[in-house]
């Protein structure tokens, strides 16, 4: 009962730091509840209008546009360049300015090419729209940014699978909206297929400038409210750029003992005797996870430690595996399943992206779960590994099978999102316990690997042709090598005293 009444009501807050410790999932009149489904539904809609190429490539807008394969496949590459770049961009924004101004700059920056995309005329012209189209994947950093920004630790991790998964569903969704728009173009308002798909663009593009708007005029930086306030801490303002702002403190003289001490333990870098007051001991892991304007000095030793390469293995192959997949999936059930028709491998292709709503929230929750009964990171990272390891071992089935009975490839397809999935979700699950004060950069890092691995295994496709076996065969292993291979590295740094 308590739980259910979790849901509706406002959620419990930490006194310290103003992030909920429960999640309102059902109260979107709450700012918690509000920034949870923000976050959600903007990202839905950027994937949404990001992966919006995909459903209508494969046939119309190959024909109309007389692509080769070759073509095809590098416009799926270019679109996950672009948002490359954009993540390792938008993670320093992010800690500088604040998640919800540049979630909403990134949307209306990505609704341009989306309102051009019609103007397409050629192969040439197709890989630049997509390019730009890739901003629109950027959008992921500030979402999770924003998330972690008002959820502490006990239920981060569930909170930004939850805006991550159903955001990422819009991968899937895309998959029936597109066509379905296409196909109410031509049969019911008689359009042309060359002027048809041309049109369909116009859709995602309102849907994205709106939930910009609408994000900027109900959203709230922080739960201190503007992102100069982030820095406060049991009321005491650890950054000097709230000033003016009143908050109500459990008790300023230990939040200003903590705020001292923080201080002292940058200096010694992590050689820290942290007091006996268990108070105190919250206040000063909360200032360690205030989040620092973005420099270089901040961002090197983020950028460049074993923890974050760890995370960005894990992403490169659980999120790179699925975006490289999402790309051909339609492809591929059209392949072994000629019949099916473009509308109709689209519509089965959907059900790996749209196992999003589910996966990956799940992958948050049982993180989070292991971690309250196990309260050691170090089962929040071996979950993660294990869970990449597994889905490993399903892409190499579907790989050495490649079945030609439609039940058992949609079975293996489905198997093989479930662990990949939850990857997602318990890395960025873990992802807000490792250099917190830093979580802007950390975050655009982590995402930008895992387009990184996107455009790779893009590009496996793209010189394998239509032998997707082959590739799911070689995703696979790769999976399962680069997992092992840092399974030894440590969940956060050594010394490291916010995240815990």
């Amino acid at each position: 009962m308590a739980l259910l009444k979790s849901l509706f009501t406002a959620p419990e807050v930490n006194p310290i730091n103003k992030k909920a410790r429960t999640i309102p999932f059902l109260n979107p009149v709450d700012k918690y509840g509000r920034t949870l489904w923000f976050s959600t539904f903007g990202f839905m809609i950027a994937f949404l209008s990001w992966y919006a190429f995909s459903p209508l490539l494969s046939v119309s807008i190959k024909k109309d546009l007389h692509l080769s394969p070759a073509e095809v496949a590098n416009s799926n590459v270019l679109a996950l360049t672009a948002t490359l770049l954009v993540r390792l961009v938008v993670g320093p924004l992010c800690d500088k300015f604040g998640p919800r101004y540049v979630f909403v700059g990134t949307l209306l920056v990505g609704a341009i090419p989306t309102f051009l995309a019609g103007t397409v005329q050629n192969a040439t012209g197709l890989m630049a729209i997509r390019f730009f189209i890739g901003i629109l994947g950027g959008a992921f950093v500030p979402c999770q940014v924003w998330s972690t920004g008002f959820f502490d630790k006990n239920v981060v991790g569930a909170a930004n699978a939850v805006t991550a998964g159903i955001g990422n569903a819009g991968g899937g969704i895309t998959y029936f909206v597109m066509p379905a728009i296409y196909d109410s173009f031509v049969h019911d308002r008689g359009l042309s297929s060359h002027v048809a798909w041309r049109v369909s663009y116009i859709v995602p593009g309102i849907l994205i400038v709106a939930m910009a708007l609408a994000i900027l005029a109900l959203g709230e930086d922080t739960p201190n409210g503007p992102w100069r306030n982030r820095g406060i801490v049991n009321g005491v303002d650890t950054t000097g750029e709230g000033e003016g702002v009143v908050v109500d403190a459990i008790e300023p003289s230990v939040a200003a003992q903590a705020s001292r001490q923080s201080s002292i333990s940058k200096e010694k870098k992590g050689d820290i005797e942290v007091a006996s007051d268990p108070q105190l001991d919250a206040v000063a892991v909360a200032s360690h996870e205030v989040i620092q304007k973005p420099s270089l000095r901040e961002a090197a030793p983020v950028v460049l430690s074993l923890e974050t390469l760890n995370l960005c293995f894990g992403y490169f192959n659980s999120f790179g595996a699925e975006l490289a997949i999402n790309s051909i999936l339609g492809a591929y059930y059209l392949k072994n399943f000629p019949e099916l028709g473009q509308t109709g491998a689209a519509n089965w292709a959907a059900m790996f992206g749209l196992l999003n709503v589910v996966t990956r929230p799940l992958g948050g929750f049982v993180s989070d779960a292991l971690y309250k009964r196990w309260p050691s990171l170090w089962v929040k990272k071996l979950f993660n590994t294990g869970l990449n390891v597994l889905a490993g071992v399903f892409a190499i089935t579907i790989g050495v099978l490649d079945p030609h009975h439609r039940p058992t490839l949609v079975g293996l397809v489905a198997l093989l999102a479930i662990p990949m999935e939850m990857g997602n979700g318990s890395n960025f699950s873990l992802v807000p316990h490792v250099h917190p004060h830093a979580n802007g950069i950390l975050s655009g890092v982590v995402g930008a690997f895992g387009n990184l691995g996107g455009i790779v295994f893009a590009v496996i496709f793209r010189y394998n042709g239509t032998n997707y076996p082959k590739v799911f065969w070689i995703i696979g292993s790769v999976m399962i090598g680069m997992n092992l291979v840092t399974a030894w590295i440590r969940p956060i740094p050594k010394g490291q005293i916010g995240g815990r």
